[in-house]
Order: structure tokens, then C-alpha cells, then sequence
């Protein structure tokens, strides 16, 4: 059993994060893996800078609809034994198709398996709120599936929700708005209650003012006023491996700031 040190961190458009000079504060953390939400980009469009880092391997999924949109890439220094990027969404009647807007990336270790995701947003026409809770049922049962095969399990991502009151600036304000509506956050409720470890609140139960998003229209970074939907949740088989989870809120390029993992596996 080994300490893996994990990065992940919504960078909102990895070529014009990457201009920022950001993957330069990534590498100097030396992460074991390090995941990137919203790339809004096709592997064909990225130099070798992101292409190629040494003594990383790259895996990229993107979306398939439309470019500059959606998209997740892991870069790790162990190989995975494969690779799975297939995530099928039930649809109203039953049927089951495969996600196209490129939000899944699966890397089968031997120890582990360590899922990247950007979940759906939810917002504006009706049918993406629906969309996103069959997202997010899909994504709860591929796990599932996962861990009784007998794997760990490590996710990581996005997920747009932001889980309690103590993970949101105001609350209250927020309670009819998509990313803290009852149906998503009774959603991360039923994954926790599954088996699964919040793993940042894990290690700062009452930690408050912890956010990993903030809207930039507003200003809202400079006041802290945000929101905390970014996590690293692991199953609770490795409980008391998990040695820290940060949030790196002082770490900028992006509308969201970096998270980190420290687990033994």
C-alpha cells in the first residue's frame, strides 16, 4: 500500500488555463494523478505541452456534439491496466444510451479504480435538470457495479451540487436554485449513505467558508461568497487510509480552484 497523491480541479478551458501558467503550480505538487473537468477540448487541438508531460501518461475523453464544450482528461504516472470512457444514461423509456457529451473517464488499476467526471450542470431548459439526476443514477450504479467486483473506488470531479448548508455561501438564497435543490443533494445523500466517504468533510467536519466555486460575473471570489461542488469521494473500505483532502482556494485560474487527495492505497 502506497500514498497516491490526487489533483483535481475544473479549469474551465484547459488551453486558456493553461496559458495562465497554471499546470506549472500542478507539477510542482509532483500528484501521483492529477484530473482536469471542462476542457472544452478535442485531444487533436492541444499542443504537446498537455499532450505530452513527462513521467505522466494522458487519457482525455471530449465531448462528441459539439467542440469547446464539456470534456475531462487524467494525466497519472502509473499506467492503468484499461481505460473506460462508456457511461450509458437510462432514458424514459428504458432504454439505455451512451452519454456523448465526453463527462466519464475510468481507469482501471490494479488496486483501484479512479473515476474522473464533470457532472451536468442542470441549468436553464427543463430537460437537463432530468438529464442530470439520470446522470447522476447512471454514475451511482456504475460504481456500485465497481466495488462489488470487489475494487476500490476513488471519484473525483464536479459533481454541481453543492451537498449541505455548511457548503454554500447563502443557503437559503439557493434553495430553489439547480445545484442545491433537494433532488441533487438527496442524490449525494443516497451515494454517501451507500458506503461512500465526502472526503474533504471527512477530515474538516466543521470546516465553514470552504468553497471551490465562485461565480465571476459577480465578484463573488473576492468576497468568498461560493460554493463547495467539487469533491474526492473514495468507499468507505479505505477510511482510514485517507491521510488529507484540501481545497486550494488560494491556487487561481479558474472559476473553481484545485482539490487534492493524500490516500494510501
Amino acid at each position: 500500500m502506497k500514498e497516491k497523491k490526487i489533483i483535481c480541479w475544473n479549469v474551465n478551458g484547459i488551453r486558456a488555463w493553461s496559458k495562465k501558467g497554471c499546470m506549472d503550480w500542478v507539477l510542482s505538487q509532483n500528484p501521483d494523478i492529477f484530473c482536469f473537468q471542462e476542457t472544452k477540448a478535442h485531444p487533436e487541438q492541444l499542443d504537446a505541452s498537455l499532450l505530452n508531460i513527462e513521467g505522466y501518461t494522458s487519457y482525455f475523453d471530449h465531448s462528441k456534439i459539439k467542440k469547446g464544450y464539456s470534456g475531462v482528461a487524467v494525466y497519472t504516472k502509473e499506467k492503468p491496466i484499461r481505460v473506460d470512457t462508456d457511461l450509458y444514461i437510462e432514458t424514459d423509456n428504458g432504454d439505455k444510451v451512451l452519454d456523448q457529451e465526453g463527462r466519464f473517464i475510468a481507469l482501471y488499476f490494479k488496486d483501484f479504480l479512479l473515476i474522473n467526471c464533470y457532472f451536468p450542470n442542470g441549468g436553464g431548459e427543463p430537460h437537463r435538470l432530468d438529464y442530470k439526476l439520470k446522470f447522476y443514477k447512471a454514475f451511482h450504479e456504475y460504481i456500485e457495479k465497481a466495488r462489488k467486483s470487489g475494487l476500490k473506488i476513488v471519484f473525483c470531479g464536479d459533481l454541481n451540487v453543492a451537498h449541505t448548508e455548511i457548503d454554500i455561501a447563502r443557503p437559503k438564497e439557493n434553495q430553489n436554485h439547480v445545484g442545491f435543490l433537494p433532488s441533487e443533494r438527496a442524490w449525494l445523500d443516497s451515494v454517501i449513505a451507500s458506503g461512500y466517504i465526502d472526503t474533504f468533510r471527512f477530515v474538516n467536519p466543521e470546516a465553514r467558508d470552504a468553497y471551490s466555486w465562485w461565480d465571476v460575473k459577480s465578484g463573488a471570489r473576492n468576497r468568498n461568497i461560493g460554493w463547495r461542488i467539487d469533491y474526492f469521494l473514495v468507499d468507505e473500505s479505505q477510511k482510514k487510509n485517507i491521510i488529507n483532502a484540501q481545497i486550494h482556494a488560494d491556487i487561481f485560474g479558474s472559476d473553481h480552484c484545485p482539490i487534492s487527495l493524500a490516500i494510501k492505497i
